[in-house]
């Protein structure tokens, strides 16, 4: 079983919206709920880059390209992390991930988030 199981993403036309769900099924609920959480991005031939975070007292930061667009969220009792994307664009086109922040070496599949007319 992975540790982080990413899901939700799909194909949408631009100014769509889609709500990202992550599980991490073998973190120990103690420790997710010390750790910060969250959400990365990566398209082919780019480095993986960090789109926003969330502390255990749900202090939130994104990236400048998302801001006012994305919203993460955390829920402690299911050991889940979201990410709400809004008015999406052809280049937030990406496979999106969840992790810890700093990451943990082990990496989930991914959910492939595709903005296209």
């Amino acid at each position: 079983q992975m540790k982080f199981l990413e899901s939700g993403g799909g194909s949408v036309q631009p100014g769509g919206s889609l709500r990202l769900s992550c599980k991490a099924s073998r973190m120990i609920t103690s420790t997710f709920n010390s750790v910060v959480m969250g959400w990365y991005r990566q398209v082919p031939e780019k480095q993986r880059e960090l789109v926003a975070t969330i502390s255990a007292g749900r202090s939130t930061n994104y990236a400048d390209f998302v801001k006012g667009r994305f919203t993460i969220s955390r829920d402690a009792t299911r050991k889940s992390v979201y990410l709400q994307m809004n008015s999406l664009k052809p280049e937030d086109t990406a496979v999106y991930y969840c992790n810890t922040v700093p990451s943990d070496d082990e990496w989930g599949q991914g959910t492939q988030v595709t903005v296209r007319g």
